[in-house]
């Protein structure tokens, strides 16, 4: 079993990924990302490094023995002028900068890239744990109604078409008009918008209407980067006043199945993995 280095960034995946790494016995080193990385994660094996040190990030994971990485957590596109990157980093970032006008998903290509070429395996955080994924179907309890499916087909489609010009991974429909798109604020963000919105145009909890949506960016390097429901995702769906949630299956990450199932079933909230549409 290969030692996993878990470059870890902000919110909850890196600690399920770690935890799991415990419950079954797979040996794990973390990087903590200084600035973006739960303070949690000091209780866990591994040091921390600044976003822009890969020279000593790189040396740290061949001291632990790891032979795969791990990219996973929230981490802000940097200010390139701001950072205080080490030889290895200062080397990197004009290729980062020149991919950076091209879009999130080129400039994490460079940055797996340089991995690879110094002999680590990549591995997806859906590949570490597989239960990870969204299946297709119902998530719990409820089911879309009748009077849903159509929000969830066309919040699919906005947030596969937003996807495809690389703007965000989410997009909510509520009655068939576009209340949000997700870009760079983050999904938390594009919810708490839509719960600012007049009850006019949007659902509300003792009536809820609306369906967010999320989707892999087409083309993206599917082992970093894919959307993410957790247990906040369910409990601001639900303030929005939105009926479900909806995500492509097998492409979407859930975080702490078995507790996002009960709050899902508790609030009320339809979540469902849709499949791919047919070429």
């Amino acid at each position: 079993m290969q030692k996993l280095g878990l470059v870890a960034g902000g919110g909850g995946l890196p600690i399920s990924l770690a935890n799991h790494c415990i419950a079954g016995g797979r040996p794990y080193f973390v990087l903590r990302l200084k600035g973006f990385a739960d303070p949690e994660l000091a209780d866990y094996p591994g040091e921390e490094v600044g976003i822009a040190q890969l020279g000593r990030a790189m040396r740290l994971l061949r001291e632990a023995k790891c032979e795969s990485v791990c990219f996973a957590g929230a981490v802000a596109r940097p200010d390139f002028t701001a950072l205080r990157p080490d030889l290895r980093g200062l080397a990197l970032i004009p290729a980062l900068v020149r991919a950076g006008r091209h879009g999130d998903d080129a400039l994490l290509r460079v940055l797996l890239d340089a991995f690879e070429k110094e002999g680590f395996r990549i591995e997806g955080a859906h590949e570490v744990m597989g239960e990870l994924a969204l299946p297709q179907g119902p998530l719990g309890r409820h089911v879309p109604a009748p009077e849903h499916q159509a929000d969830v087909d066309k919040a699919m489609a906005v947030a596969r078409t937003i996807g495809r010009l690389d703007i965000g991974q989410g997009a909510v429909v509520c009655r068939g008009l576009v209340l949000a798109v997700e870009a760079q604020e983050g999904t938390d963000a594009m919810l708490r918008r839509v719960s600012e919105l007049p009850e006019a145009i949007r659902g509300a909890p003792e009536r809820p209407a609306g369906v967010m949506a999320k989707a892999a960016k087409p083309g993206q390097e599917l082992r970093v980067d894919l959307p993410i429901m957790g247990l906040g995702t369910l409990q601001r769906a639900a303030r929005a006043g939105l009926a479900g949630l909806a995500g492509e299956a097998g492409r979407v990450l859930v975080l702490d199945r078995d507790a996002f199932i009960a709050l899902a079933d508790e609030l009320g909230l339809f979540v469902v993995g849709v499949a791919d549409p047919p070429p």
